[in-house]
């Protein structure tokens, strides 16, 4: 008697409290998960509760996290998912028991919020150490910063974050766990805002030892863009590029045979105006920049182009940087027809 009466004030009690629980079981045999949700959020797609998690042998609660924003998915009536981890806009879990720094033992993530990239999941993470779970703060670092759950590599024993900033950002972040730590061994920045210039910069650590290079490409497919020349220098093989963008400015850029970005201007304009000179008498398109002076020259012969490069001027020296002539795409002539807001014509 005394028992049933006991179970019924707890029933009454939960009830006034106007709680939903969900037990969490078999994601562990020595841990087991109470999920709790407050009365009017029960079928909110952000619901404020509780996760506990227990031991299982002594029923001893270990962790409890509140927060007002969980999200989560039922398997059938009642029982709740785990173990569920879609990166990174995916579907992601209350509860993943993962090894997550690769000792050979299970740890414990608990999702606390939507506190990761745009309003995305965020968790905390214990680590299993010395049969006990430790919370982390390296590790939740890496789950509360980036966007969402991170992934982790059994065979490659790497761990995996994503990250971005709006359309035009996105960062990509590798790392070794050292001593229960998250170390970074590659980070990898892609940036658009410049499009259609794309910027790539790598960074890697092998050690202590820490190396940067920043890579940009030229999209000449893009929408915006429209080709008025281009053509390879004999020496190298470099390709030689004048574009416009929405017909409203002109661009130059020097591509590599790898399709790296050396030069372009006037992006990377360091002094003086950013404006280019076309002279229609000598057919020469001039520009200046960092104390050097360029000049893509044009000559024809009988209506075909029998002469195209650029001369390179600096410290008083001119270089002269011949095109191959089987390389050209457009030509000088169509800058005698187009207005744009930084071309002068002389």
């Amino acid at each position: 008697m005394k028992k049933n009466l006991t179970l019924l004030l707890i029933f009454t009690f939960l009830n006034v409290l106007g709680q939903t629980k969900y037990e969490i079981k078999g994601f562990s045999e020595k841990y087991k998960g109470l999920l709790s949700i407050e009365k009017g959020y029960e079928n909110e797609i952000f619901k404020k509760g509780s996760v506990a998690v227990f031991e299982s042998k002594t029923n001893t609660k270990i962790i409890e996290i509140h927060s007002d924003e969980l999200t989560f998915e039922l398997e059938t009536i009642g029982i709740v998912k785990t173990n569920i981890l879609e990166l990174p806009y995916g579907e992601q879990s209350i509860l993943i028991y993962k090894d997550f720094n690769f000792d050979g033992v299970k740890d414990l993530a608990i999702m606390d919020g939507q506190f990761s990239c745009y309003h995305g999941p965020s968790f905390r993470i214990y680590l299993e150490i010395n049969n006990k779970l430790t919370f982390s703060p390296e590790f939740t670092r890496l789950a509360q910063e980036y966007c969402g759950m991170f992934q982790t590599n059994d065979k490659t024993k790497t761990i995996h974050t994503i990250t971005k900033s709006g359309c035009c950002w996105h960062q990509y972040s590798t790392f070794k766990a050292v001593n229960n730590v998250p170390t970074p061994t590659l980070i990898i920045e892609e940036n658009a805002g410049s499009a259609p210039f794309y910027s790539t910069t790598t960074t890697k650590w092998n050690g202590n030892k820490k190396s940067t290079k920043t890579t940009k490409t030229l999209d000449l497919e893009y929408d915006e863009l429209s080709e008025i020349l281009s053509f390879n220098l004999i020496k190298n093989q470099k390709q030689v590029v004048l574009f416009s963008m929405n017909e409203l400015d002109l661009n130059y850029a020097l591509i590599k045979p790898d399709g790296a970005v050396e030069f372009s201007f006037p992006i990377e304009m360091m002094e003086g105006d950013y404006n280019f000179k076309l002279n229609k008498t000598e057919n020469t398109l001039t520009f200046k920049n960092k104390g050097a002076t360029y000049e893509i020259y044009q000559t024809s012969k009988e209506g075909k182009i029998n002469n195209i490069g650029i001369f390179v001027t600096v410290n008083g020296k001119k270089y002269d940087l011949k095109g191959d002539l089987n390389s050209i795409e457009g030509s000088l002539e169509a800058l005698k027809s187009i207005k744009l807001n930084n071309l002068i014509t002389e």
